[in-house]
């Protein structure tokens, strides 16, 4: 199920996690030990005398034995060979990344996912002979598509169905999926795919007379960071970007995550329970990026992205020249104006997958013709159900007379 290759990485992440709840441990037992009152300040000294020796000797003794269990995998792992690449294993390292990628990334952590370009699970090498070998029959219409948080490519086929693969056999695109690290921050992935797309498209087989995003959830986000960070660096990739297409995207922010962050404001109330905000606060700069929806460098650099405060980011419209098209779900099963704003998909409200803002400066400039909603669906629903496809299919080739269709769930 796992890569032997997997234990070094893990036995980091434990070692950590322990390390980190000591701290989390001995700041509440300092806190309480003060005895502040319920509202008072909260101060993250270390405990002292005994009780200080014997948080200061858990950390010791983790560390060395840590480190003792680093220098023996470090020589162990090179001699085993790693076990084919499992979709469970995969499942399982997205996660860790969507929730931790950006403490993975920083330490080195042999888990942290490296952003690539992949078919089937496997990486492409961005050369022209490499991919004439790895894609004989690739044509000059591509379609990228861009997986969402705790999620990786592999994660497209649900139910036997797989946008990229309906696309391929229905209206000719060859799909390529990115594969990254969803925990990273969302500027940082952008840039990054912009990088990665202009090497695809120099090294395609053949002219790239179409380029289509396709991005669901937090991966319709990466797409637009792309285009811009593409733009300032004068891609040539962006004109052949025809459409993009946006499944389930928090364009102006997650409900989930701005819960998340009055969970850290109540805790931080009381000193009592302010060491254990530190523990939400662990979770990754992707995360919090969906509070808003941030695609910029400069919406979180020099900022607490903990802290409660105003929308921060810089507007960002759609690419110029670009057909973008946006499709929202809810989970109820008609109109709801009150379901609609609250639940959404499940994860994102439909305004916010739709572009709409109450702003009307931040509103996104999606055409009443390309903007559709799925009712009775949740987040995921929108990678397999029948209708949504149909829809891409409408927007990125329109209806092909003759043309075989698959059969969804």
């Amino acid at each position: 199920m796992f890569a032997r290759s997997d234990l070094r990485g893990y036995s980091r992440l434990a070692i950590d996690a322990v390390l980190g709840l000591t701290s989390v441990v001995e700041s509440m037992h300092h806190n309480i030990a003060r005895a502040p009152g319920p509202f008072g300040t909260f101060t993250q000294e270390p405990t002292r005398g005994i009780t200080g020796l014997v948080y200061r000797s858990i950390r010791g003794v983790t560390r060395l034995v840590g480190g003792g269990i680093d220098v023996a995998l470090a020589q162990l792992v090179p001699r085993l060979e790693d076990e084919p690449p499992s979709a469970a294993r995969e499942a399982v390292v997205a996660a860790l990344n969507g929730v931790y990628g950006d403490f993975l990334a920083a330490t080195g952590n042999p888990l942290a996912i490296s952003m690539r370009l992949r078919r089937g699970g496997e990486p492409l090498e961005l050369t022209r002979q490499a991919l004439a070998a790895a894609i004989p029959q690739a044509s000059g219409n591509v379609v990228l598509l861009a997986h969402g948080l705790c999620l990786n490519d592999l994660q497209w086929r649900r139910k036997d169905h797989d946008h990229g693969e309906a696309l391929a056999a229905d209206a000719g695109f060859t799909p390529v999926y990115l594969h990254y690290n969803s925990g990273l921050h969302v500027s940082t992935n952008g840039r990054a795919c912009a990088e990665l797309i202009e090497a695809l498209v120099q090294a395609w087989p053949v002219p790239v007379d179409a380029l289509v995003l396709l991005g669901h959830s937090m991966g319709g986000l990466v797409a637009r960071s792309a285009c811009h960070h593409g733009k300032v660096a004068g891609h040539a990739w962006l004109r052949a970007l025809r459409k993009i297409v946006f499944l389930g995207t928090p364009h102006h922010g997650s409900t989930l995550e701005r819960g998340g962050n009055w969970v850290d404001f109540g805790l931080g109330v009381s000193p009592y329970t302010a060491a254990l905000a530190r523990v939400g606060k662990s979770r990754s700069a992707g995360i919090t990026d969906l509070r808003h929806g941030s695609l910029l460098d400069e919406d979180w650099q020099h900022r607490d992205r903990f802290a409660r405060s105003g929308d921060p980011r810089a507007v960002v419209p759609l690419p110029d020249g670009v057909q973008c098209c946006a499709v929202g779900a809810s989970i109820t099963k008609k109109e709801s104006h009150l379901g609609e704003r609250l639940l959404g998909d499940g994860l994102v409200p439909l305004p916010s997958a739709l572009g709409l803002h109450a702003d009307p400066g931040r509103c996104l400039d999606f055409p009443e013709p390309h903007r559709w909603v799925g009712y009775g669906m949740s987040h995921f629903d929108l990678l397999a159900r029948r209708e949504v496809y149909e829809r891409i299919l409408r927007w990125l080739a329109g209806p092909q007379d003759g043309a075989p269709r698959k059969q969804l769930s």
